[in-house]
């Protein structure tokens, strides 16, 4: 798990009047609304004796821990303290950790980490996003599995044909093989184009888009560790756009937010059967994921038989050791020692410019000693 990317952390319409509690790189955070309706995002730890501030209420611009009723406002600062009385000064060392946000698609995003803006990964960007002849809809759901495994599933071009019925043969077809992949390479990742066979759609209106079986294109690819883009064109004037946004609730879990995009069956009445479809595809992918087994990405290639189908998947590792080298990989076996004695935080940008905070950075594993691992497991 990497900080300094920008990660989902709940939905427009989840987030309401009251804060939630949302796990995240294995720490909790906790999410609200100030007065202005903004989205704020903070360390979910009080830097008082530990109270867990999603737990209290909203007042005003703040949010009040529900243990002795410190108040934060969204920049993380420490806006009361009530044992010190109506006029007691607050401590600047009182603060917490703050994230930025930006709520786009449906979707709330924090950026975890501490790169200042100018240097911070973009969020993957979405064109259709308010274009006319475009109707998006959004669907999220938990699974029990690593992100690194689900994100190099959906770059996966080969396994189509075996995991999704919609997409391929189910194993049945004796010409299939994976063609040529037309690679995209990016700045913040690595996708292809690729063509391929596929069956007709199913009985009614989804049939419309392809009525007979035969090429489809797809294009898919990465976007820093945790998003993915996919254009599925079942013929050339019906398109789904579709955008992973993927948030590792540990290493174990994971949520996941899908964007969908479409430039047909623009009518509201079709959004429901669009997430069916979009949820019954999904539901392949997790039975296949949550089976995996090591259930993490293997340290070295050499622990699976790779074939050319997988390039786009060894591109994925190879900008996973690039953030690796940056210093930007979380030591999950570090706090997971530590987590019942030690509370940490991801580092805010704050912490870049003020000196002075109770609760320890997330601990990170040294860029240096990453990449000596790697060449020591080739």
């Amino acid at each position: 798990m990497y900080i300094n990317f920008w990660y989902p952390m709940t939905t427009t319409e989840e987030l309401g009047d009251q804060p939630l509690q949302v796990q995240a790189l294995g720490q909790a955070f906790v999410v609200f609304r100030d007065t202005g309706g903004n989205a704020r995002c903070l360390s979910n730890t009080c830097s008082h004796r530990g109270g867990s501030l999603a737990g209290g209420k909203i007042k005003g611009d703040c949010i009040q821990c529900p243990y002795h009723g410190w108040e934060f406002d969204g920049d993380g600062a420490c806006r009361k303290i009530p044992s010190l009385g109506k006029d007691g000064k607050v401590p600047g060392r009182s603060r917490v950790d703050a994230y930025p946000v930006e709520e786009r698609y449906g979707i709330v995003f924090a950026f975890l980490g501490d790169l200042p803006e100018a240097e911070r990964p973009p969020i993957i960007p979405v064109p259709e996003e308010g274009q006319a002849g475009w109707r998006p809809t959004v669907v999220d759901y938990p699974i029990k599995g690593n992100y690194e495994r689900s994100i190099e599933n959906g770059i996966d071009p080969a396994h189509n044909e075996f995991v999704h019925d919609t997409h391929g043969f189910s194993g049945e077809n004796d010409d299939y093989n994976v063609g040529e992949l037309r690679e995209v390479p990016s700045e913040w990742g690595h996708g292809f184009w690729h063509t391929f066979n596929a069956p007709p759609l199913p009985e009614g209106e989804m049939r419309k888009l392809r009525e007979q079986s035969g090429d489809l294109e797809v294009g898919t690819g990465h976007h820093g560790p945790n998003q993915v883009w996919t254009y599925i064109h079942p013929n050339p004037a019906y398109h789904f756009h579709q955008y992973l946004f993927e948030r590792p609730i540990d290493e174990e879990n994971t949520h996941i937010y899908l964007l969908c995009m479409r430039n047909c069956m623009l009518e509201a009445e079709h959004d429901e059967l669009m997430n069916e479809r979009n949820t019954y595809v999904a539901m392949q992918d997790v039975t296949i994921i949550q089976n995996l087994h090591p259930v993490l990405t293997p340290n070295s290639n050499t622990k699976e038989f790779m074939v050319p189908s997988d390039k786009c998947i060894l591109m994925y590792r190879e900008w996973l050791r690039d953030w690796d080298a940056k210093g930007w990989r979380i030591d999950s076996d570090e706090a997971r020692r530590n987590e019942k004695k030690v509370a940490y935080a991801i580092p805010s940008p704050q912490r870049r410019e003020v000196k002075g905070w109770v609760l320890d950075p997330v601990p990170l594993i040294d860029g240096a000693r990453a990449t000596e691992k790697v060449r020591a497991a080739h």
